[in-house]
């Protein structure tokens, strides 16, 4: 299942209100401006600044918080 177009259209970067990016086949949504992605489960996004994965570890292929911080 995709992401909703429509709820796409409206959310934002939770920290700077900018436009969000699709990654992949819709298993993240990125903030360019922030150098971060917001994870996509269960076809529902993740807005939580804490659930928030920067990009390079991303591109990495962490694609979790706790695995990003290391616990």
């Amino acid at each position: 299942m995709t992401l909703n177009p429509e709820l796409l259209s409206i959310l934002a970067c939770p920290t700077c209100k900018g436009e969000l990016t699709r990654i992949g086949a819709d298993e993240g949504l990125a903030c360019p401006a922030c150098g971060v992605v917001y994870p996509v489960r269960d076809d529902i996004p993740i807005m939580l600044v804490e659930e928030a994965v920067p990009q390079t570890k991303w591109d990495a292929g962490v694609r979790s918080a706790k695995e990003s911080s290391g616990s």
